[in-house]
């Protein structure tokens, strides 16, 4: 049998331990005191251990509520992220300048789902020669560059540098010499 952590008991187990006081909690949580309790013994069942320790001045949580509250919090977190993301919408334009090889593998799948989700949102995207790229960004016309270092206009805001990989095709003889090779541009060699 499947068990799930609901996130009702979540909630109300968290709201708890950060009250110290099932009742403080029914309070902020709107509900009545044998209702909240009534729901974290639910959450004990399903986790199978006792998660608070209940004496007259409060509550505190026992070394397994410890141990899920860290959990249940970033659930929560993660559930009203979720929330927000699927509801946000995209307006606006963007310019970005990429080398020829971004720009010609899965762009047009990429630029098409984004038109789908995001109908209000213009995303124009350029691949030119180094000095074009400088231009259209000296004006404003892009705003991301993604290119070689020395062709970016002036120092770059955020360097991410990946090992350089080869790529060759079944059955080829890496041993040939000489070895045919297929570069993108005459920077490389």
């Amino acid at each position: 049998m499947t068990r799930d952590l609901e996130i009702v008991l979540l909630r109300s187990f968290v709201t708890v331990v950060r009250a110290g006081s099932i009742s403080r909690a029914a309070a902020t949580l709107g509900q009545t005191q044998p209702a909240l309790s009534q729901q974290v013994r639910k959450l004990e069942r399903t986790v199978g251990r006792p998660l608070l320790h209940r004496s007259p001045s409060g509550v505190s949580p026992t070394r397994a509520g410890e141990e899920l509250l860290p959990y249940a919090e970033r659930i929560l977190s993660l559930s009203a992220q979720a929330l927000t993301e699927t509801g946000r919408v995209l307006t606006g334009r963007c310019g970005v300048g990429l080398l020829e090889d971004l720009a010609a593998s899965q762009l047009p799948q990429a630029l098409a789902d984004l038109a789908r989700l995001h109908p209000d949102a213009t995303l124009e995207v350029l691949s030119m020669s180094d000095a074009a790229m400088r231009e259209v960004y000296d004006t404003g016309r892009v705003q991301l560059v993604l290119n070689e270092v020395a062709a970016i206009p002036g120092p770059p805001r955020r360097t991410v540098r990946r090992p350089l990989v080869w790529a060759i095709g079944q059955g080829m003889d890496v041993a040939a010499d000489p070895l045919p090779v297929v570069p993108f541009s005459d920077t490389c060699s």
